[in-house]
């Protein structure tokens, strides 16, 4: 009998190993499976929801941005408070975020405050980031930007050092300052409202009093005029745009549109009458947003009280 258990030990050994080292492989599949995924997730994020290329990439004399260049820096914005060029915000170590950590990077998007090392060491981002909406990104879809920003290839190009005339001043965007659950995201409409603050609708569409969007009188109510003199990056073609009236309302909003007509504006770019919608309106990349996420932002749309 103990012949036999000796007999059986080299095989029981052999068996035991086998089975660690199928785990072990199992744990690196799932591992480079998640990875994989959260990789996934932030591309759809940052290349679509989000719209980061929408400022961040520079375009051609055709306003097609250039892919080989994306998110390198694109657009310049001079205002009675700043004078900025979005910066590069590919991987390369000297003129994007390379060599900033993960937590620099996240703390860059939510709180718009730039690392303690390298170039602008410590100062804040330009009001034209919306940090406030970003503020409103789950934990998970923040580790997904993050993973995705890793991923795209780095391209050199330094972009002019911003100037600030007046202090940063941001407001806080009631949404985000309460934040959101990924149970709350089961919920099509609050799913919808978390997608809106992603691509920072409200960043154009609420109404302005002195400069400042007025998110208790003004909620999609739109109004906001984008000016040549102000933007620059479009198209010399292009003339500008005011930010429309995305309210309830039957005649002055989109009360009386179909979902099909929203859906359109928001994807397509085109109005109910089938003129184009102008920049900054970031449909190029709310077009690769699912069709299960235009759903739930018309959703969304259908609860914003009516303002004329």
């Amino acid at each position: 009998m103990n012949l036999k258990l000796k007999g059986r030990q080299p095989r029981a050994a052999w068996l035991a190993f086998a089975g660690m080292a199928l785990a072990s492989t199992l744990t690196t599949f799932e591992a480079a499976a998640a990875e994989t995924g959260s990789v996934e997730r932030g591309r759809y994020l940052v290349e679509g929801v989000m719209a980061c290329g929408n400022c961040h990439s520079p375009r051609d004399a055709d306003g097609n941005v250039v892919a080989a260049r994306n998110l390198s820096g694109g657009l310049a914005f001079d205002t009675p408070a700043f004078a900025v060029t979005t910066p590069n915000i590919t991987p390369d170590p000297e003129t994007g975020i390379g060599t900033w950590s993960d937590d620099e990077i996240k703390r860059a998007i939510v709180e718009g405050v730039r690392p303690d090392h390298g170039y602008l060491p410590g100062t804040q981002l330009a009001a034209i980031m919306p940090v406030n909406f970003y503020k409103a990104l789950t934990p998970s879809d923040l580790d997904a930007v993050v993973a995705y920003l890793r991923s795209v290839p780095p391209v050199r190009n330094k972009v002019p050092e911003p100037v600030y005339k007046l202090p940063v001043m941001r407001e806080p965007y009631p949404d985000a300052e309460r934040g959101y659950t990924d149970v709350d995201l089961g919920n099509p409409v609050t799913r919808g409202a978390y997608l809106a603050t992603l691509g920072h609708c409200m960043e154009c569409h609420a109404t302005r009093v002195k400069g400042v969007p007025d998110y208790s009188h003004g909620f999609g109510r739109g109004g906001f005029e984008f000016l040549p003199i102000m933007v620059k990056g479009y198209p010399a073609s292009w003339q500008g745009s005011v930010a429309a009236n995305i309210t309830s309302h039957p005649a002055a909003g989109i009360g009386a549109w179909s979902d099909t007509e929203i859906r359109r504006a928001i994807k397509d770019g085109y109005k109910r009458d089938g003129r184009r919608i102008q920049a900054p309106m970031a449909w190029e990349w709310y077009g690769r947003i699912s069709e299960e996420d235009v759903a739930a932002l018309v959703a969304w749309l259908r609860t914003i009280p009516p303002l004329e």
